[in-house]
Protein backbone atom coordinates (compact mmCIF):
# COMPACT_ATOMS: atom_id res chain seq x y z
CA UNK A 1 0.00 0.00 0.00
CA UNK A 2 1.27 3.54 -0.77
CA UNK A 3 -0.25 5.32 2.33
CA UNK A 4 2.03 8.11 2.45
CA UNK A 5 0.57 8.82 -1.77
CA UNK A 6 -3.16 8.11 -0.12
CA UNK A 7 -2.53 10.66 2.73
CA UNK A 8 -0.29 13.57 1.38
CA UNK A 9 -0.73 13.68 -2.38
CA UNK A 10 -4.33 13.07 -3.07
CA UNK A 11 -6.52 13.76 -0.32
CA UNK A 12 -6.38 17.43 -0.36
CA UNK A 13 -6.56 17.93 -3.88
CA UNK A 14 -9.33 15.23 -4.31
CA UNK A 15 -11.09 16.78 -1.74
CA UNK A 16 -10.68 20.24 -3.27
CA UNK A 17 -12.31 18.58 -6.57
CA UNK A 18 -15.28 17.19 -5.13
CA UNK A 19 -16.03 20.95 -3.65
CA UNK A 20 -15.97 22.18 -7.59
CA UNK A 21 -17.76 19.20 -8.43
CA UNK A 22 -20.77 19.99 -5.55
CA UNK A 23 -20.57 23.53 -6.47
CA UNK A 24 -21.88 22.80 -10.31
CA UNK A 25 -24.04 19.96 -9.29
CA UNK A 26 -25.39 21.44 -5.93
CA UNK A 27 -28.24 23.28 -7.71
CA UNK A 28 -29.51 20.02 -9.37
CA UNK A 29 -28.76 18.16 -5.56
CA UNK A 30 -31.55 20.51 -4.18
CA UNK A 31 -34.43 20.28 -7.23
CA UNK A 32 -33.42 16.45 -6.48
CA UNK A 33 -34.54 16.84 -2.73
CA UNK A 34 -37.17 19.35 -3.28
CA UNK A 35 -40.43 17.62 -1.22
CA UNK A 36 -38.34 15.37 0.38
CA UNK A 37 -36.96 15.28 3.95
CA UNK A 38 -33.30 16.21 4.50
CA UNK A 39 -31.62 14.52 7.19
CA UNK A 40 -28.11 15.69 7.79
CA UNK A 41 -25.86 15.69 11.11
CA UNK A 42 -28.23 17.00 13.56
CA UNK A 43 -30.57 14.55 13.08
CA UNK A 44 -28.23 11.75 13.82
CA UNK A 45 -27.21 13.31 16.85
CA UNK A 46 -30.65 14.35 17.77
CA UNK A 47 -31.42 10.69 17.37
CA UNK A 48 -28.30 9.08 18.93
CA UNK A 49 -27.83 6.89 16.10
CA UNK A 50 -25.69 6.50 12.98
CA UNK A 51 -27.28 4.03 10.53
CA UNK A 52 -24.68 2.89 7.57
CA UNK A 53 -24.38 0.28 5.19
CA UNK A 54 -21.21 -2.12 4.31
CA UNK A 55 -20.43 -4.15 2.47
CA UNK A 56 -19.85 -7.72 3.97
CA UNK A 57 -16.28 -10.02 2.73
CA UNK A 58 -13.48 -11.23 3.96
CA UNK A 59 -12.14 -8.00 4.85
CA UNK A 60 -14.92 -5.27 5.50
CA UNK A 61 -16.87 -6.74 8.04
CA UNK A 62 -17.32 -10.65 8.96
CA UNK A 63 -17.50 -12.83 12.22
CA UNK A 64 -14.49 -14.21 13.25
CA UNK A 65 -15.11 -16.70 15.96
CA UNK A 66 -17.93 -15.47 17.36
CA UNK A 67 -16.90 -11.66 17.41
CA UNK A 68 -17.87 -8.91 14.13
CA UNK A 69 -14.97 -7.36 12.67
CA UNK A 70 -13.19 -6.03 9.86
CA UNK A 71 -12.31 -2.96 8.04
CA UNK A 72 -15.01 -1.10 7.51
CA UNK A 73 -16.30 -2.24 10.94
CA UNK A 74 -13.76 -1.15 12.92
CA UNK A 75 -13.62 2.35 11.31
CA UNK A 76 -17.15 2.92 11.49
CA UNK A 77 -17.23 1.86 15.57
CA UNK A 78 -14.23 4.24 16.14
CA UNK A 79 -16.64 7.24 14.04
CA UNK A 80 -19.92 6.26 16.16
CA UNK A 81 -17.56 6.85 19.00
CA UNK A 82 -16.36 9.90 17.73
CA UNK A 83 -19.91 10.71 17.41
CA UNK A 84 -21.10 10.13 20.45
CA UNK A 85 -23.92 7.92 19.11
CA UNK A 86 -24.90 4.01 18.70
CA UNK A 87 -23.84 2.53 15.44
CA UNK A 88 -26.33 0.60 13.35
CA UNK A 89 -25.15 -1.23 10.60
CA UNK A 90 -26.65 -2.88 7.78
CA UNK A 91 -25.32 -5.21 5.15
CA UNK A 92 -25.24 -5.19 1.74
CA UNK A 93 -23.07 -6.28 -0.97
CA UNK A 94 -24.95 -4.83 -4.27
CA UNK A 95 -22.90 -1.63 -4.79
CA UNK A 96 -26.52 -0.55 -6.42
CA UNK A 97 -28.50 -1.03 -3.48
CA UNK A 98 -26.58 0.84 -1.16
CA UNK A 99 -26.74 3.87 -3.40
CA UNK A 100 -30.31 3.20 -3.49
CA UNK A 101 -30.78 3.11 0.29
CA UNK A 102 -28.56 6.34 0.88
CA UNK A 103 -30.96 8.20 -1.29
CA UNK A 104 -33.89 7.21 0.04
CA UNK A 105 -32.80 8.01 3.55
CA UNK A 106 -32.60 4.66 4.63
CA UNK A 107 -29.10 4.99 5.60
CA UNK A 108 -26.84 8.17 6.57
CA UNK A 109 -23.39 6.37 4.95
CA UNK A 110 -22.08 4.42 2.69
CA UNK A 111 -19.24 2.46 4.29
CA UNK A 112 -17.27 0.97 1.29
CA UNK A 113 -14.18 1.08 -0.09
CA UNK A 114 -15.87 2.97 -3.37
CA UNK A 115 -14.03 4.27 -5.78
CA UNK A 116 -14.25 8.00 -6.70
CA UNK A 117 -15.01 8.16 -10.21
CA UNK A 118 -16.74 11.47 -12.02
CA UNK A 119 -19.96 9.91 -12.74
CA UNK A 120 -20.26 8.77 -8.89
CA UNK A 121 -20.16 12.39 -7.61
CA UNK A 122 -22.58 13.35 -9.96
CA UNK A 123 -25.25 11.10 -6.97
CA UNK A 124 -23.08 11.03 -4.30
CA UNK A 125 -20.63 13.15 -2.08
CA UNK A 126 -17.49 11.70 -0.92
CA UNK A 127 -14.94 12.05 2.19
CA UNK A 128 -11.83 12.68 2.06
CA UNK A 129 -10.33 9.26 0.66
CA UNK A 130 -9.07 6.39 2.83
CA UNK A 131 -7.26 4.55 0.15
CA UNK A 132 -6.56 4.16 -2.85
CA UNK A 133 -7.00 0.41 -5.43
CA UNK A 134 -6.64 -0.12 -9.68
CA UNK A 135 -8.89 -2.79 -11.11
CA UNK A 136 -6.71 -5.28 -12.01
CA UNK A 137 -7.82 -9.19 -13.78
CA UNK A 138 -8.37 -12.01 -11.31
CA UNK A 139 -7.14 -15.41 -13.28
CA UNK A 140 -6.03 -18.96 -12.47
CA UNK A 141 -2.09 -18.48 -12.70
CA UNK A 142 -0.56 -19.53 -16.26
CA UNK A 143 -0.81 -23.51 -16.85
CA UNK A 144 2.80 -24.86 -16.90
CA UNK A 145 3.92 -26.73 -20.54
CA UNK A 146 1.25 -29.73 -21.90
CA UNK A 147 -0.61 -29.07 -19.02
CA UNK A 148 -4.83 -27.51 -19.98
CA UNK A 149 -6.10 -24.48 -19.02
CA UNK A 150 -7.91 -21.44 -19.50
CA UNK A 151 -5.92 -18.79 -21.86
CA UNK A 152 -3.37 -16.68 -19.28
CA UNK A 153 -4.32 -12.60 -20.48
CA UNK A 154 -1.40 -10.68 -20.38
CA UNK A 155 -2.98 -7.10 -21.14
CA UNK A 156 -6.68 -5.82 -21.10
CA UNK A 157 -6.86 -6.22 -25.17
CA UNK A 158 -6.22 -9.70 -24.69
CA UNK A 159 -10.10 -9.35 -23.10
CA UNK A 160 -11.34 -9.36 -26.06
CA UNK A 161 -14.23 -12.56 -27.05
CA UNK A 162 -13.69 -13.57 -23.51
CA UNK A 163 -16.28 -13.86 -20.66
CA UNK A 164 -15.44 -11.71 -17.86
CA UNK A 165 -17.66 -11.64 -14.46
CA UNK A 166 -17.51 -8.28 -12.26
CA UNK A 167 -19.55 -7.19 -9.51
CA UNK A 168 -22.89 -5.02 -10.57
CA UNK A 169 -22.59 -1.40 -10.43
CA UNK A 170 -19.01 -1.14 -10.15
CA UNK A 171 -15.81 0.71 -11.50
CA UNK A 172 -14.79 -2.51 -13.29
CA UNK A 173 -17.90 -3.13 -14.82
CA UNK A 174 -17.47 0.58 -16.62
CA UNK A 175 -13.74 0.21 -17.20
CA UNK A 176 -14.31 -3.00 -18.70
CA UNK A 177 -17.67 -1.46 -20.87
CA UNK A 178 -14.79 1.67 -22.04
CA UNK A 179 -12.15 -1.17 -23.08
CA UNK A 180 -14.66 -2.82 -24.79
CA UNK A 181 -15.80 0.07 -27.22
CA UNK A 182 -11.49 0.88 -27.70
CA UNK A 183 -10.96 -2.80 -28.80
CA UNK A 184 -13.67 -2.64 -31.05
CA UNK A 185 -14.21 -6.46 -29.95
CA UNK A 186 -16.96 -7.39 -27.54
CA UNK A 187 -15.94 -8.88 -24.47
CA UNK A 188 -18.85 -10.62 -22.57
CA UNK A 189 -19.37 -8.65 -19.41
CA UNK A 190 -21.45 -10.38 -16.56
CA UNK A 191 -22.62 -8.42 -13.97
CA UNK A 192 -24.36 -10.53 -11.12
CA UNK A 193 -26.30 -8.58 -8.77
CA UNK A 194 -25.73 -9.38 -4.88
CA UNK A 195 -22.20 -11.01 -5.95
CA UNK A 196 -19.47 -9.14 -4.56
CA UNK A 197 -15.62 -9.38 -5.45
CA UNK A 198 -14.60 -11.83 -3.10
CA UNK A 199 -17.56 -14.36 -4.18
CA UNK A 200 -16.53 -13.72 -7.73
CA UNK A 201 -12.83 -14.49 -7.08
CA UNK A 202 -14.02 -18.16 -5.31
CA UNK A 203 -15.44 -18.61 -8.55
CA UNK A 204 -12.21 -18.17 -10.42
CA UNK A 205 -9.97 -20.29 -7.72
CA UNK A 206 -13.30 -22.71 -8.10
CA UNK A 207 -13.07 -22.92 -12.09
CA UNK A 208 -16.22 -21.76 -12.35
CA UNK A 209 -15.41 -18.95 -14.27
CA UNK A 210 -12.17 -17.63 -15.59
CA UNK A 211 -11.96 -14.49 -15.32
CA UNK A 212 -12.96 -11.94 -12.80
CA UNK A 213 -11.91 -8.01 -12.66
CA UNK A 214 -12.33 -6.16 -9.44
CA UNK A 215 -10.10 -3.96 -7.11
CA UNK A 216 -6.87 -4.89 -6.60
CA UNK A 217 -6.87 -4.30 -3.16
CA UNK A 218 -9.80 -7.32 -2.53
CA UNK A 219 -8.15 -9.35 -5.14
CA UNK A 220 -4.57 -9.52 -2.98
CA UNK A 221 -6.29 -10.63 0.54
CA UNK A 222 -8.20 -13.46 -1.51
CA UNK A 223 -4.62 -14.35 -3.76
CA UNK A 224 -3.14 -14.80 -0.39
CA UNK A 225 -5.47 -17.41 0.53
CA UNK A 226 -5.56 -19.80 -3.08
CA UNK A 227 -2.17 -21.16 -4.31
CA UNK A 228 -3.95 -21.21 -7.83
CA UNK A 229 -4.55 -17.61 -8.80
CA UNK A 230 -3.03 -14.36 -10.12
CA UNK A 231 -3.93 -10.66 -9.62
CA UNK A 232 -0.73 -9.22 -11.60
CA UNK A 233 -2.18 -8.14 -14.27
CA UNK A 234 -4.31 -3.95 -14.10
CA UNK A 235 -6.69 -2.53 -16.17
CA UNK A 236 -6.76 0.87 -14.82
CA UNK A 237 -4.54 3.38 -13.33
CA UNK A 238 -4.69 4.02 -9.14
CA UNK A 239 -7.56 5.03 -7.79
CA UNK A 240 -8.83 6.56 -4.38
CA UNK A 241 -11.36 5.15 -2.11
CA UNK A 242 -13.46 6.68 0.29
CA UNK A 243 -16.99 6.76 2.33
CA UNK A 244 -20.32 8.46 0.43
CA UNK A 245 -23.25 10.67 2.28
CA UNK A 246 -25.61 12.16 0.28
CA UNK A 247 -25.41 15.73 -1.80
CA UNK A 248 -27.90 16.96 1.02
CA UNK A 249 -26.17 16.12 4.04
CA UNK A 250 -22.53 18.77 3.60
CA UNK A 251 -22.69 19.04 7.49
CA UNK A 252 -22.18 15.12 8.34
CA UNK A 253 -19.93 15.29 5.37
CA UNK A 254 -17.80 17.60 6.88
CA UNK A 255 -18.03 16.18 10.23
CA UNK A 256 -16.49 12.75 8.68
CA UNK A 257 -13.56 14.92 6.87
CA UNK A 258 -12.55 16.66 9.88
CA UNK A 259 -12.71 13.04 11.63
CA UNK A 260 -10.59 11.45 9.09
CA UNK A 261 -8.13 14.26 8.54
CA UNK A 262 -6.93 13.18 11.95
CA UNK A 263 -7.66 9.36 12.13
CA UNK A 264 -5.88 8.95 8.49
CA UNK A 265 -2.59 9.25 9.98
CA UNK A 266 -2.87 7.62 13.80
CA UNK A 267 -1.38 4.71 14.56
CA UNK A 268 -4.56 2.91 15.30
CA UNK A 269 -5.85 3.74 11.72
CA UNK A 270 -2.26 2.05 10.49
CA UNK A 271 -2.97 -1.07 12.68
CA UNK A 272 -5.94 -1.86 11.58
CA UNK A 273 -5.52 -1.42 7.71
CA UNK A 274 -2.36 -3.39 8.62
CA UNK A 275 -4.48 -6.22 10.13
CA UNK A 276 -7.07 -6.51 7.31
CA UNK A 277 -5.03 -6.07 3.98
CA UNK A 278 -1.51 -6.57 5.04
CA UNK A 279 -1.52 -8.81 7.70
CA UNK A 280 -0.48 -12.68 6.76
CA UNK A 281 -2.64 -14.41 9.59
CA UNK A 282 -5.73 -13.14 7.93
CA UNK A 283 -4.97 -15.65 5.16
CA UNK A 284 -4.96 -18.01 8.22
CA UNK A 285 -8.51 -16.70 9.79
CA UNK A 286 -9.87 -17.11 6.48
CA UNK A 287 -9.38 -20.43 6.63
CA UNK A 288 -11.27 -20.97 9.80
CA UNK A 289 -14.10 -22.81 10.20
CA UNK A 290 -15.25 -20.35 12.62
CA UNK A 291 -14.81 -17.43 10.38
CA UNK A 292 -18.60 -16.70 9.24
CA UNK A 293 -19.25 -14.64 5.68
CA UNK A 294 -21.24 -16.07 3.69
CA UNK A 295 -21.29 -19.50 5.67
CA UNK A 296 -19.33 -20.93 8.12
CA UNK A 297 -19.77 -21.41 12.35
CA UNK A 298 -20.26 -18.65 14.62
CA UNK A 299 -19.47 -21.54 16.91
CA UNK A 300 -18.69 -25.39 17.48
CA UNK A 301 -22.17 -25.00 19.69
CA UNK A 302 -24.19 -24.24 16.97
CA UNK A 303 -26.48 -27.26 16.46
CA UNK A 304 -27.19 -27.35 20.31
CA UNK A 305 -27.94 -23.44 20.42
CA UNK A 306 -30.19 -24.00 17.06
CA UNK A 307 -32.08 -26.67 19.01
CA UNK A 308 -32.28 -25.62 22.42
CA UNK A 309 -33.46 -21.98 21.83
CA UNK A 310 -36.75 -23.36 19.88
CA UNK A 311 -37.99 -24.27 23.50
CA UNK A 312 -37.83 -20.22 24.58
CA UNK A 313 -38.96 -19.08 21.28
CA UNK A 314 -35.27 -17.04 20.57
CA UNK A 315 -33.32 -16.98 17.57
CA UNK A 316 -30.75 -19.49 17.84
CA UNK A 317 -28.65 -16.26 17.05
CA UNK A 318 -29.84 -14.65 20.04
CA UNK A 319 -29.01 -17.47 22.10
CA UNK A 320 -25.45 -17.60 20.37
CA UNK A 321 -24.40 -14.20 20.89
CA UNK A 322 -25.28 -14.21 25.19
CA UNK A 323 -23.34 -17.80 25.44
CA UNK A 324 -20.19 -15.75 23.89
CA UNK A 325 -21.04 -12.85 26.12
CA UNK A 326 -21.45 -15.08 28.76
CA UNK A 327 -17.93 -16.89 28.01
CA UNK A 328 -16.69 -16.80 24.56
CA UNK A 329 -17.95 -20.48 23.50
CA UNK A 330 -15.25 -21.63 26.47
CA UNK A 331 -17.15 -24.94 28.22
CA UNK A 332 -14.38 -24.83 30.57
CA UNK A 333 -14.79 -20.66 31.51
CA UNK A 334 -14.36 -19.72 34.97
CA UNK A 335 -14.95 -16.38 36.51
CA UNK A 336 -12.90 -14.55 38.86
CA UNK A 337 -16.47 -14.81 40.81
CA UNK A 338 -16.16 -18.30 40.58
CA UNK A 339 -19.12 -19.10 37.69
CA UNK A 340 -18.50 -21.64 35.51
CA UNK A 341 -19.08 -23.13 32.10
CA UNK A 342 -20.49 -22.07 28.46
CA UNK A 343 -23.76 -20.05 30.68
CA UNK A 344 -21.63 -19.49 33.70
CA UNK A 345 -23.00 -21.08 35.82
CA UNK A 346 -22.84 -19.69 39.75
CA UNK A 347 -22.57 -22.46 42.16
CA UNK A 348 -25.75 -21.69 43.86
CA UNK A 349 -27.72 -21.30 40.55
CA UNK A 350 -25.64 -24.39 39.51
CA UNK A 351 -27.28 -26.48 43.08
CA UNK A 352 -30.57 -25.20 42.52
CA UNK A 353 -31.48 -26.60 38.94
CA UNK A 354 -29.99 -29.55 39.61
CA UNK A 355 -26.37 -29.75 37.20
CA UNK A 356 -22.89 -30.26 38.26
CA UNK A 357 -20.53 -27.67 37.48
CA UNK A 358 -18.41 -29.80 35.08
CA UNK A 359 -21.24 -31.16 32.97
CA UNK A 360 -20.89 -31.61 29.68
CA UNK A 361 -21.39 -28.53 27.41
CA UNK A 362 -24.86 -30.03 25.90
CA UNK A 363 -26.07 -30.51 29.23
CA UNK A 364 -24.14 -26.78 30.07
CA UNK A 365 -26.94 -25.44 27.42
CA UNK A 366 -29.91 -27.42 28.20
CA UNK A 367 -29.64 -26.10 31.93
CA UNK A 368 -29.31 -22.02 30.60
CA UNK A 369 -31.77 -22.56 28.53
CA UNK A 370 -33.72 -23.85 31.25
CA UNK A 371 -32.71 -21.16 33.49
CA UNK A 372 -34.09 -18.36 30.94
CA UNK A 373 -37.14 -20.50 30.87
CA UNK A 374 -37.90 -19.82 34.65
CA UNK A 375 -36.97 -16.37 34.24
CA UNK A 376 -39.25 -16.08 31.70
CA UNK A 377 -42.06 -17.87 33.42
CA UNK A 378 -41.53 -15.68 36.05
CA UNK A 379 -41.94 -12.59 34.19
CA UNK A 380 -45.17 -13.61 32.17
CA UNK A 381 -47.47 -12.39 34.61
CA UNK A 382 -46.43 -8.71 33.83
CA UNK A 383 -47.76 -8.58 30.63
CA UNK A 384 -44.26 -7.05 29.19
CA UNK A 385 -44.24 -6.81 25.27
CA UNK A 386 -42.71 -9.54 23.79
CA UNK A 387 -40.26 -7.21 22.12
CA UNK A 388 -39.13 -6.05 25.17
CA UNK A 389 -39.53 -9.46 27.70
CA UNK A 390 -35.85 -10.77 25.99
CA UNK A 391 -34.23 -7.43 27.81
CA UNK A 392 -35.55 -8.24 31.09
CA UNK A 393 -34.80 -12.02 30.97
CA UNK A 394 -31.23 -11.02 29.91
CA UNK A 395 -30.60 -8.38 32.33
CA UNK A 396 -32.10 -11.27 35.16
CA UNK A 397 -30.15 -14.11 33.65
CA UNK A 398 -27.16 -11.43 34.64
CA UNK A 399 -28.08 -9.34 37.53
CA UNK A 400 -30.85 -12.05 39.04
CA UNK A 401 -35.13 -11.62 38.53
CA UNK A 402 -35.13 -9.65 42.34
CA UNK A 403 -33.02 -6.71 40.75
CA UNK A 404 -35.48 -6.48 37.95
CA UNK A 405 -38.21 -6.59 39.85
CA UNK A 406 -36.99 -3.56 41.96
CA UNK A 407 -36.26 -1.59 39.15
CA UNK A 408 -39.85 -2.07 37.05
CA UNK A 409 -41.21 -1.24 40.86
CA UNK A 410 -39.11 2.14 40.63
CA UNK A 411 -39.91 3.00 37.31
CA UNK A 412 -43.46 2.62 38.34
CA UNK A 413 -43.14 4.86 41.40
CA UNK A 414 -40.95 8.03 39.60
CA UNK A 415 -43.25 7.92 36.76
CA UNK A 416 -41.57 5.66 33.77
CA UNK A 417 -43.02 2.33 32.36
CA UNK A 418 -42.32 -1.01 34.04
CA UNK A 419 -43.04 -2.65 31.24
CA UNK A 420 -40.29 -0.26 28.61
CA UNK A 421 -36.45 -1.29 28.93
CA UNK A 422 -34.86 1.68 26.73
CA UNK A 423 -34.87 4.97 29.45
CA UNK A 424 -37.18 3.47 31.68
CA UNK A 425 -36.14 0.47 33.80
CA UNK A 426 -33.01 0.04 32.17
CA UNK A 427 -32.60 3.85 34.10
CA UNK A 428 -33.08 2.13 37.19
CA UNK A 429 -31.02 -0.65 36.98
CA UNK A 430 -28.09 1.27 35.98
CA UNK A 431 -28.66 3.84 38.74
CA UNK A 432 -30.15 0.95 41.22
CA UNK A 433 -27.12 2.09 43.85
CA UNK A 434 -29.14 5.36 44.22
CA UNK A 435 -32.47 3.59 45.62
CA UNK A 436 -30.87 1.23 47.87
CA UNK A 437 -33.19 3.00 50.67
CA UNK A 438 -36.22 3.17 48.77
CA UNK A 439 -39.04 1.26 50.28
CA UNK A 440 -40.05 -0.40 46.99
CA UNK A 441 -36.78 -2.01 46.82
CA UNK A 442 -37.00 -5.32 48.28
CA UNK A 443 -33.63 -7.03 46.97
CA UNK A 444 -30.57 -4.97 47.66
CA UNK A 445 -28.04 -3.17 45.95
CA UNK A 446 -26.84 -3.57 42.33
CA UNK A 447 -23.69 -2.43 40.11
CA UNK A 448 -26.28 -1.64 37.69
CA UNK A 449 -24.02 -0.55 34.62
CA UNK A 450 -22.46 -3.71 34.00
CA UNK A 451 -26.06 -5.27 33.48
CA UNK A 452 -27.24 -2.50 31.18
CA UNK A 453 -24.16 -2.91 29.32
CA UNK A 454 -24.56 -6.83 29.46
CA UNK A 455 -28.08 -6.22 27.90
CA UNK A 456 -26.53 -3.69 25.51
CA UNK A 457 -23.56 -5.78 23.95
CA UNK A 458 -25.53 -9.25 23.66
CA UNK A 459 -28.46 -7.38 21.29
CA UNK A 460 -25.40 -5.10 19.50
CA UNK A 461 -23.10 -8.25 18.83
CA UNK A 462 -26.89 -10.20 17.58
CA UNK A 463 -27.65 -7.59 15.54
CA UNK A 464 -24.70 -8.58 13.54
CA UNK A 465 -25.07 -11.88 13.83
CA UNK A 466 -28.48 -10.89 12.04
CA UNK A 467 -26.98 -9.47 9.64
CA UNK A 468 -23.96 -11.86 7.98
CA UNK A 469 -25.37 -15.53 10.08
CA UNK A 470 -28.04 -17.62 8.09
CA UNK A 471 -30.97 -18.12 10.23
Amino acid sequence: MRSSFVYKCIKWSLFLFSLIMFSCISQDSVTRNQGHEVRDLADVLAEGKLVAVTDYNSASYYIYKGEPMGYQFDMLRDFASFLGVKLELIAENDIQSSIEMLNSREVDLIANNLTITPERMEELSFTLPHGETRQVIVQRKQPKPGEKGQTYIRSSQELAGKIVYVQRGSVSAKILKNITEKNGRSTVLVELPGYDAFQLIDMVAQGKVDYVVCDEVEAKVKVAVYSNLSCEIAVSNLQPTAWAVRQSSPELLKRINLWLENYLSTSKYARIRSKYYENPLQARRMSNDYFYVYQGKVSQWDEYFKHNSEKIGWDWRLLASMVYQESHFDHNAVSPRGAVGLMQFMPTTADYFGIALNEMPIRQIEAGVGYLKWIEDRLSSFNIPKKEEVKFVLAAYNAGIGHVIDARNLARKYGRNPNVWDDNVEYFISNKAQFSGDPVVKYGSLKGKETTRYVEEILERYQHYQNIVEK
